[in-house]
């Protein structure tokens, strides 16, 4: 069989189409861009990047971890008297209306960077009635109201921190403030307690009330005076706020007080709290009001009395004596 040849000038044709296609193809590759010039070039068609934007501040749990702030949620901080109401009793050197503000002014802070929605019931040195400071809370749906307070009372033995509330529905929110506060307090722990105070009865949404120790125990009333402390305990509020439902549905002991700040003593879950029920107590808030109108319808009972008695008396004295004229005539 004949075996085909090629000749050399078809060999020739075909490595010279090779070369001149070679040749067309080589400006084409050299034009591609270099990866950094490609992202470049997309950046001026789509525009520059947006900035990163900044993540919001969330208050930093002890235990090590982060929990982000529950957004909808409206804290109606009341900072009880004000005013010329400095609360406390006769005679006490540190006025309670001063130390309530200041504490509840840095739980406003902690919680605003913390991206919470704050409301104060007042913000200076004013008086509001326990009416106008119910009506605030109750005009927010998705809402909490912690009353601050401090303690006082003739013994100056007493002394230790106290959370109260007054609905089923408060009872977690008090147990996570008082398990904090209590905890963080070089102070006695006295307890959870049920009672009817204005402010947390007439309140439709979850409130308690903390007493932040007694003003009239010197220790006490000497730490509430540095403000380090002030800020110690706001921090442990706004702790037991952000926290409020992580707390088990499950009565627990409470949490044994320790000076140490190690991240391993706090745990997952915070107890819920026993509680002393006090509702059958008389709210003091109500009690002088009640007093003073009692003593005005007795004023007012006790005159009545005095002008009848008195009428009747004439009365009688008058009838006597037409009976003795008639007799004479």
């Amino acid at each position: 069989m004949r075996q085909k040849t090629i000749s050399p000038m078809r060999n020739f044709s075909f490595i010279l189409i090779l070369f001149l296609a070679g040749l067309s193809i080589a400006p084409s590759v050299r034009a591609l861009p270099a990866p950094s010039s490609l992202s470049e070039r997309e950046h001026r068609v789509n525009g520059p990047a947006a900035p990163r934007a900044t993540p919001k501040p969330v208050m930093q749990r002890r235990g090590g971890g982060s929990q982000a702030p529950r957004q909808s949620i409206t804290v109606v901080i009341d900072p009880g008297h004000g005013g010329y109401d400095r609360g406390g009793i006769a005679g006490q050197r540190v006025a309670e209306s001063v130390m309530n503000l200041d504490v509840a002014q840095r739980l406003k802070a902690i919680l605003q960077a913390s991206g919470y929605r704050v409301v104060m019931t007042r913000d200076s040195d004013v008086f509001i009635p326990l009416g106008t400071r119910v009506a605030i809370g109750n005009s927010y749906r998705d809402a909490i109201f912690v009353c601050i307070h401090f303690n006082a009372t003739p013994r100056r033995s007493a002394s230790g921190i106290e959370t109260y509330f007054y609905s089923s529905q408060s009872l977690g929110l008090a147990s996570a403030i008082h398990y904090y506060v209590a905890g963080g307090a070089p102070s006695a722990n006295r307890g959870v307690r049920r009672r009817g105070f204005y402010v947390l009865r007439n309140t439709r949404i979850p409130s308690v009330l903390v007493e932040c120790g007694f003003l009239t125990n010197p220790n006490e009333a000497q730490y509430a005076q540095n403000s380090s402390y002030r800020q110690k305990l706001a921090l442990e509020i706004a702790h037991g706020i952000q926290n409020r439902e992580s707390v088990a549905r499950m009565a627990g002991a409470t949490r044994i007080v320790s000076s140490s700040n190690s991240s391993t003593l706090e745990p997952e879950t915070v107890p819920l709290q026993p509680f002393i029920d006090q509702t059958h107590y008389r709210d003091p808030d109500l009690s002088r009001g009640r007093h003073r109108r009692s003593s005005k319808s007795s004023k007012s009972t006790s005159s009545k009395r005095h002008k009848t008695s008195s009428e009747t008396a004439s009365t009688k004295s008058s009838t006597k004596k037409k009976r003795t004229k008639q007799a004479e005539d």
